[in-house]
């Protein structure tokens, strides 16, 4: 019997703070990046896709801008309810299951919301088996050392004060091990890539007001319940500043954008050639003199 996978993030804690920041209005300028650039990273696939998922995306804009290909099925898959648009289908999340059946889809992207799931291989291997031969996984999520910055200064700040320091910030995913992930899951030509931002506030409650707009308070299991005190959260923006400033005083967050892309396997695409199998020597493309040992 296979394990269940840990629960790292309070995921109905989550829904509830992105459905408030929805309400409020939603912090979407890194989304907006996002959006653009997935746009670009599909204008040089040449293939038509007829059968479209946007997964988990916080808000309708790669709908939107899916929508504009007009393809036959446009879906919408989101953890928030919300009133259907006339452009496309919403489905509701739940448990981290897709409702899609083996083979139907022919693109799935996803903007900026894998990094809130608790079991990312089991996602991706759903996601493969929903593609039909020779379809396009391409999505990005918040990984590497995104808020490294964030992370020390609180965690500084707790241990002065409280004598100890809980978990404020969530892991991220690496880019080194997300092409193995894509591997894993049976995805062909894998690539992952990460793009990294520099953001800049006037100060820590700047960066701390932005990261509640976009619904991605501390929502992890294992977090302390107690609130960050006034004196830690004074004394995380004092570090901040010494540590993170730039020289004319403004803060920076680092934000690394993790890109993932990944087709189901189908007999047109390119095949690594077998070891051995090579009509040239490597020694000769390159001018090299070759010892005999």
């Amino acid at each position: 019997m296979t394990a269940a996978p840990p629960r790292v993030f309070d995921r109905a804690l989550l829904d509830l703070r992105l459905a408030r920041a929805l309400r409020a209005g939603f912090a979407n300028f890194l989304l907006a990046r996002a959006a653009e650039d997935l746009a670009d990273r599909l204008s040089v696939v040449t293939r038509r896709f007829d059968a479209m998922l946007d997964l988990g995306t916080p808000t309708p804009l790669v709908a939107r801008m899916l929508a504009a290909a007009k393809p036959a099925r446009l879906i919408r898959a989101t953890t928030i309810p919300e009133a259907a648009d006339s452009d496309w289908e919403t489905v509701p999340l739940a448990d981290e299951r897709l409702p899609f059946a083996p083979e139907s889809l022919d693109l799935v992207v996803s903007a900026l919301a894998l990094q809130f799931v608790n079991d990312l291989p089991g996602a991706l291997a759903q996601i493969r088996r929903a593609l039909k031969p020779d379809g396009l996984f391409l999505a990005c999520l918040i990984g590497g050392r995104s808020l490294h910055e964030l992370r020390a200064a609180i965690t500084e700040a707790e241990l002065e004060i409280r004598g100890g320091a809980s978990p404020r910030v969530a892991p991220f995913a690496d880019v080194r091990d997300m092409g193995g992930l894509l591997q894993r899951a049976g995805f062909a030509l894998p690539v992952a890539d990460v793009d990294t931002l520099t953001l800049r506030y006037d100060h820590f409650f700047a960066l701390a007001r932005d990261l509640r707009a976009m619904g991605a308070g501390n929502a992890l299991v294992a977090r302390d319940p107690r609130p960050l005190t006034r004196a830690i959260a004074l004394r995380a923006a004092e570090i901040y500043a010494a540590r993170f400033a730039d020289p004319d005083g403004r803060a920076r967050a680092t934000i690394d954008v993790i890109w993932l892309s990944g087709w189901a396997p189908h007999e047109s695409q390119q095949k690594p050639l077998k070891p051995g199998s090579a009509q040239a020597r490597l020694a000769d493309a390159l001018g090299a003199r070759e010892d005999k040992l």
